[in-house]
């Protein structure tokens, strides 16, 4: 992912061992504008957009689970997390918008439906209701059926991609969602909660702890009292990609085909945004629908953003931007009239009628908007090294960077000293439903490619990154079975008979002999 703009957020993260968990949107709530609204002015960790709220009704503390007692809580404009004051020294839970960058191996969830039973979104952190929520049959992550395409590939993983070596198993923790009676593996309290989305567990061993208490587990998971049972995914390597969900899992694929393919039609999404009416205590504020690039322009997908009658541009990029969940700087942002060139600057301010002097612009149910990122001579690149210890080089690329050039300079500050003609840049997207790997061409020009994926969509960017992978010529394997061979032969005569016959210049590394049906199977 692109690192110019982007803010201070993830400083304060621990990131081998972070959360995993997914981002967040309102249901069925537009976003609202950030203007004249105090906000929690101190540094939050976990990239947390943090404000000083009144409380108006009983609410709990997603970080301790406990009731706030008073009316001040601290809520994230971003992802709706609330907490007490004091928890905020003890803040280990992510924001939403940091989940792509949190991701350790990037894995597709298995959505399917999540049943009737009461359950909070991992992405919105709301209560799930009845047919439209959808839950990962791998990795317990629960969603609206509107907030998945928000979430990213963060499922466990169960097998290791070609010859790659696991030194340490680590826990795959998932958010919230615990029993009623779990409790803490650290301090032995209570940590399961049936009124917010609190508390950690790992989607390995069953190992629950709190929000606060969850780094001072082990890190290395033991797998639980199934250890003899499950398949360590080290044991495991998938060479090939082209299974279905029926093939890996078991999983019926026709109950769900609709649900699979919601990253390319939101429909339950856009119905929402389509179906909102302002409230009446919103009669002071208008709602522009905003897209994040041309594929929702297409689709017709939009993001509903609330803002006063009276708002400097910035703020209503900012807006979009939570809508989104990117956690860039607004200033690196422009919106774009979807249906001319009209562009908002950023001394524009938006009048009474919805627009700066008086111009054609966003109204209630009026044309959508295009949030765009504005042109950039240069810009920050992470390259992330494959490998079982994350690890990642910052690389300034220009227009004129290839990915030769980004390949060489990532691979000196990640202090490898082999040829770069023995490695590859892979381009990864981490959607929610499907991983997309692409071998980038040494000559690929990196900026336009960057600038290619954001004019599709600014949040596939959000969830793209790219990898130094080693170029392997991996052998070709094929498992003979010969029949009709002579029976109670020795298992050389049957390779020389074998070579005869086959012309085979060098013996088989494996071979297993049938001696009731006079058949022998060969690796090779």
């Amino acid at each position: 992912m692109s690192d110019s703009g982007c803010r201070d957020r993830s400083a304060d993260l621990d990131a081998p061992d972070c959360l995993t968990a997914s981002p967040l949107i309102g249901k069925k709530r537009a976003q609202q504008s950030p203007g004249s609204r105090p906000k929690y002015q101190s540094s939050a960790p976990g990239g947390h957009c943090l404000r000083k709220v009144t409380l108006t009704k009983p609410t709990f503390c997603h970080s301790c689970s406990d009731f706030i007692w008073g009316l001040i809580g601290f809520l994230c404009e971003v992802c709706n997390f609330m907490c007490h004051e004091k928890c905020l020294k003890t803040l280990r839970s992510a924001c939403s918008c940091m989940t792509p960058s949190l991701v350790r191996v990037p894995v597709a969830h298995c959505f399917g439906p999540a049943g009737q039973k009461k359950r909070f979104c991992c992405v919105c952190r709301k209560q799930t209701e009845g047919n439209t929520a959808l839950r990962c049959e791998v990795c317990e992550l629960h969603v609206h059926a509107d907030c998945a395409v928000f979430s990213c590939a963060d499922c466990r993983s169960a097998h290791v991609d070609g010859t790659l070596q696991q030194d340490t198993f680590h826990h795959h923790w998932r958010e919230g969602n615990l029993p009623s009676a779990a409790r803490c593996d650290v301090c032995r309290r209570s940590c399961g909660s049936s009124d917010v989305l609190a508390g950690m567990r790992c989607e390995w061993c069953g190992v629950t702890s709190h929000t606060a208490c969850y780094l001072s587990v082990p890190p290395e998971c033991t797998l639980g009292r199934l250890r003899c049972m499950l398949l360590h995914p080290a044991c495991v390597r998938l060479d090939s990609r082209n299974f279905s969900k029926m093939h890996c899992y078991r999983i019926t694929e026709s109950c769900s085909h609709d649900l699979d393919n919601s990253d390319d039609v939101e429909p339950s999404a856009a119905a929402a945004c389509k179906d909102f009416q302002p409230a009446a205590a919103d009669a002071g504020k208008q709602f522009i629908k905003v897209c994040d690039g041309d594929d929702a322009v297409k689709r017709g997908f939009f993001r509903l953003v609330s803002i006063s009658r009276a708002t400097r541009n910035e703020e209503v990029v900012e807006a979009a931007l939570r809508a989104f969940y990117l956690p860039d700087e607004p200033q690196d942002y422009e919106l774009q009239e979807v249906s001319g060139v009209q562009h908002l600057h950023s001394d524009d301010i938006l009048n009474r009628n919805g627009g700066p002097d008086n111009r054609s612009s966003p109204k209630d149910g009026g044309d959508a908007w295009l949030l765009r990122v504005k042109p950039r001579d240069a810009e920050v690149i992470k390259v992330h090294a494959g490998g079982p210890r994350p690890r990642a080089a910052s690389v300034s690329v220009s227009r004129s960077s290839t990915a030769a050039s980004v390949l060489t300079e990532a691979l000196g500050q990640l202090d490898t000293r082999e040829d770069s003609s023995c490695f590859s840049l892979l381009e990864v997207s981490m959607s929610s439903k499907q991983v997309q790997r692409q071998t980038l061409t040494p000559q690929e020009k990196i900026q336009d490619k960057l600038q290619e994926i954001r004019k599709v969509s600014l949040r596939q960017m959000n969830q793209t990154r790219f990898y130094v992978v080693e170029n392997r010529k991996r052998a070709l394997q094929v498992s003979l079975l010969i029949g009709g061979l002579s029976p109670l032969l020795t298992r050389e005569e049957y390779i020389q008979l074998i070579q005869e016959h086959l012309s085979i210049k060098s013996e088989p590394p494996h071979t297993h002999t049938h001696t009731h049906t006079q058949c022998k199977v060969m690796g090779d």
